[in-house]
């Protein structure tokens, strides 16, 4: 049996927008990009959605809107150490520097005891990240975000239907950072998009998107009519508002074919959300049987995860390394992530900011330690027994242990 890690379900009628979007010759950023941000913001409950490029950009550019409240390039921001490198490549890409903070090995996320020692008159935001789709300890982390006055964004790029006390994650903080590339629950391909509840915030992010421009109007009609603008002259004398640049920006935005795979994505999401949850949550329960060995994360009350992949950890009781396992797996047939990687120690891009190996013995051990495999919607029943039965039987060889073969 072939397990790979994702999938992409691109449906019938992001195929047929995609050849009207041909026909019409109108393929960049344009009326479809408005759709989608207009349903994402509604699926996932805020005001304001701004489409971007990808879900770095999605990172960087919430973190760049700081600068217009009063930030200065160098200012810090607090992270985790443990994400995918995305997360402190955005931080360095936006111009701040990146103060990195050790995991919880229960939960994978910040922990949230250890910021409050690390905040400077530097520090302008927390980003904490809600890897593997978990849910980060918010109450803890925005209140020392309050009692600080220090901005929150969400790294919430595996974290799709996630919700944390009732609450939808994208809604936590003053922004939140999404990824839409392939293998995630809702995509454009590649892509990504911010959530925010100010407005403030979303026309700078319409601005920041395409080249710092003062034209960041919430639907250019520009782009999606090729209409008159009223506004293009009024800027000044003699000046063309699509030509005044108020900002240091990017270029980060979404085309109009990338928007109608998403829109197609969003008309299925429940259908994806769900398998996924149902696929992981039974994953979460069949592996609590390879206690002391593997462990994974836990399903709290206050939570839904987002169901983006399964991380799988090597315990300390372990004679098998990292290695053993994915090669036994691989040659199964099951595709297989490493865990990512302490970024400020294992990473070597990040040693210029003069972190050494032992200041994040947690997010190192995962890093060492740690994988994930896929939950997608393209799994069944028998594929994620299948997923038991291969390390039931990698641990019979490799731990004298009894199996548990038959329960399947």
């Amino acid at each position: 049996m072939k397990i790979p890690f994702g999938t992409i379900s691109v449906t019938e009628k992001s195929k047929i927008l995609i050849a009207e979007i041909l026909e019409s010759n109108r393929l960049s950023s344009g009326k479809y990009v408005r759709e989608f941000e207009k349903k994402f913001a509604e699926l996932v409950g805020t005001k304001e959605a701004v489409a971007l490029s990808t879900g770095t950009d999605a990172d960087a550019l919430a973190l760049a809107v700081l600068y217009d409240f009063g930030a200065k390039r160098g200012d810090e921001i607090i992270a985790p150490a443990l994400s995918f490198v995305a997360t402190g490549n955005a931080i360095l890409q936006a111009g701040f520097t990146p103060v990195f903070i050790d995991v919880d090995l229960k939960t994978l996320n910040i922990d949230p005891e250890k910021i409050e020692a690390k905040i400077t008159e530097r520090t302008k935001g927390i980003m904490p990240v809600h890897l593997m789709g978990k849910p980060a300890d918010m109450d803890a982390i925005n209140a020392v975000a309050k009692r600080y006055n220090l901005y929150v964004i969400e790294d919430a790029a595996e974290a799709h239907g996630a919700t944390y006390k009732g609450r939808n994650v994208g809604t936590l903080g003053d922004m939140a950072a999404y990824s839409l590339y392939v293998a995630h629950i809702i995509t454009t391909i590649e892509g990504g998009v911010v959530t925010t509840d100010n407005a403030d915030f979303a026309e700078i992010l319409r601005s920041l998107r395409s080249h710092g421009r003062a034209c960041k109007c919430e639907s250019c009609v520009l782009n999606t009519a090729s209409a008159y603008c009223a506004k293009r002259f009024n800027y000044g004398d003699n000046a063309d508002i699509r030509f005044i640049f108020e900002r240091v920006g990017f270029s980060s935005k979404m085309n109009e074919m990338e928007a109608a795979v998403g829109l197609g994505n969003l008309d299925i999401y429940h259908d994806i959300l769900n398998k996924r949850r149902e696929n992981l949550y039974y994953l979460i329960e069949e592996f609590k049987r390879f206690s002391p060995y593997l462990k994974t994360i836990e399903k709290e009350s206050h939570e839904e995860i987002g169901p983006h992949a399964l991380p799988i950890i090597i315990q300390e009781q372990a004679k098998f390394n990292r290695n053993k396992l994915v090669n036994f797996m691989e040659k199964k047939g099951i595709d297989t992530r490493n865990l990512f990687s302490s970024m400020p120690t294992q990473c070597p891009g990040f040693g210029f900011l003069g972190y050494k190996l032992g200041d994040f013995p947690n997010a190192e051990y995962i890093g060492e330690n740690g994988i994930h495999i896929g939950v997608h919607q393209d799994l069944d029943k028998d594929a994620c027994d299948y997923i038991i039965d291969v390390v039931d039987e990698f641990l019979t060889v490799n731990e004298t242990r009894p199996g548990i073969h038959g329960t399947h």
